[in-house]
């Protein structure tokens, strides 16, 4: 250390050696120097010194704040440990919480999914418009639903319930069958059928459009509707559609009458026509031997004979015969007799051909639409079966025709035959009455 000293000294000195021009100057120069640097060496350590106890000072510190950390890293450590327990039973409960409310919304979504299907398809929806949308929001949600939603949910299950038990009026836009719309009031049954002015009308859940039926079913059931509209309170019969326009759109395309009759072609016709004929012959017959009979009857009371009856004839016939020999007179009888019967049997032997003919022709008509449907089988096959329907309904149809015509053609047949019958009867029974008498006369 005292070398060190020396040789700073030196170093300090040296520089100034150059200035002094004597000896003493120079040992003066060096001594000054000396004390110089011994009072700043000495500063130098003092300021050192407090140096170090400043740093002493700041180790002490920073030793104390250490060991706070310590105890504060231990005790949160501690804290940690029991936080993490209670973290692990919250999240076991949270779980469970989460797979109740996972299920609970898993129904929430299939009851608004079906909720959703149900409302599209309802004629409720008609009147009351965007409930489908909140419904299909909820079903393809994928967060919980709040509150608000759920209470929803129930108050439109609840409100399409209450709505299918009610039958309601209101305004609203229709299409025609002619495209124009067209604002008009509009009855809503339940949620089966919505009908206005007497007709069916079809809701589209596709375009949320009422359109009115492009053929309305028979007046069996359209005549249900005036009762319904007009009804202020209290039950009227109505027909309902249950399933929600599935029923109606097949009665509509079910066949009318008329139309079953054109499925049995030209044989149909034939049949229908000789129906009508034998219906006018046995009317005709029917209404001229009415006249016939109560004239005969009128003559038979009377005994002045007259020519606008048969029997007046027999009875001139006699009148005139009288004279004559018995053999004569009866066969003068028997001729006027046979005069009159023909007008009282004719046509009744036509309206039983026609009842004979009539099931032949159902025959006919079966036999060609049978040959129509296997036709139809050898070129397109069995696959498609409205292809056969055709020759079928045909085969059928004209079978049933053929009844149709013969049944009723038989049984005024036997009506007309039976009066004709009687009325012949009538006339031989008075001819024979006459000669008799004019027997016991010529006996007497």
């Amino acid at each position: 250390m005292k070398l060190f000293k020396s040789f700073l000294l030196t170093l300090l000195v040296v520089p100034q050696l150059s200035s002094a021009a004597t000896l003493d100057e120079l040992l003066q120069k060096v001594q000054q120097e000396a004390v110089t640097q011994t009072k700043e060496f000495k500063a130098r350590e003092a300021e050192f010194l407090r140096e170090k106890n400043k740093q002493q000072a700041l180790l002490r510190k920073a030793q104390a704040e250490l060991n706070a950390l310590e105890k504060e890293t231990a005790r949160l450590m501690v804290k940690f440990d029991q936080n993490e327990k209670k973290l692990g039973t919250i999240e076991e409960a949270l779980n469970i919480a989460m797979g109740t409310l996972g299920e609970m919304f898993g129904v929430v979504r299939q009851v608004a999914g079906d909720l959703k299907g149900q409302m599209e398809n309802s004629v409720v929806s008609a009147q009351i418009k965007g409930r489908e949308d909140f419904a299909a929001d909820l079903a393809e949600s994928k967060s919980l639903p709040n509150i608000a939603k759920l209470e929803r949910l129930w108050f439109e299950m609840q409100r399409e319930m209450t709505e299918t038990g009610k039958t309601t009026r209101f305004k609203t836009t229709v299409v025609g069958t002619d495209g124009e719309k067209q604002e008009q009031m509009v009855t809503r049954v339940g949620a089966f059928n919505l009908v206005s002015d007497g007709i069916y009308l079809n809701y589209q859940p596709s375009t949320g459009q009422i359109v009115e039926l492009g053929r309305q079913p028979s007046s069996r059931y359209t005549g249900m509707i005036d009762d319904v509209e007009e009804a202020k309170q209290g039950y009227e019969a109505f027909a309902i559609d249950p399933s929600r326009g599935s029923l109606l759109s097949m009665l509509v395309r079910a066949p009318s009458f008329f139309e079953r009759i054109q499925q049995g072609g030209l044989v149909g016709y034939v049949i229908i026509a000789l129906l009508f004929l034998g219906i006018g012959l046995v009317g005709e017959r029917i209404k001229t031997l009415k006249t016939e009979g109560d004239k005969i009857m009128a003559q038979m009371n009377n005994k002045t004979a007259s020519d606008d009856n048969a029997l007046g004839k027999i009875m001139l016939a006699y009148e005139s015969n009288k004279s004559a020999d018995l053999e004569t007179l009866e066969l003068k009888m028997d001729e006027a007799i046979l005069k009159s019967t023909p007008p009282l049997e004719k046509g009744i032997g036509t309206v039983k051909i026609l009842a004979a003919v009539a099931p032949l022709l159902g025959l006919l008509g079966t036999v060609t639409g049978m040959i129509a449907t296997f036709q139809s089988i050898t070129l397109f096959g069995t696959g498609d079966p409205k292809l056969m329907a055709g020759g079928i309904s045909q085969a059928l149809i004209t079978t049933v025709l053929g009844l149709v015509c013969a049944i009723p053609l038989l049984l005024l047949h036997n009506v007309v035959a039976n009066k004709s019958k009687a009325l012949v009867q009538i006339l031989e029974e008075e001819s024979a009455g006459l000669i008799a008498g004019r027997a016991e006369k010529g006996k007497a």
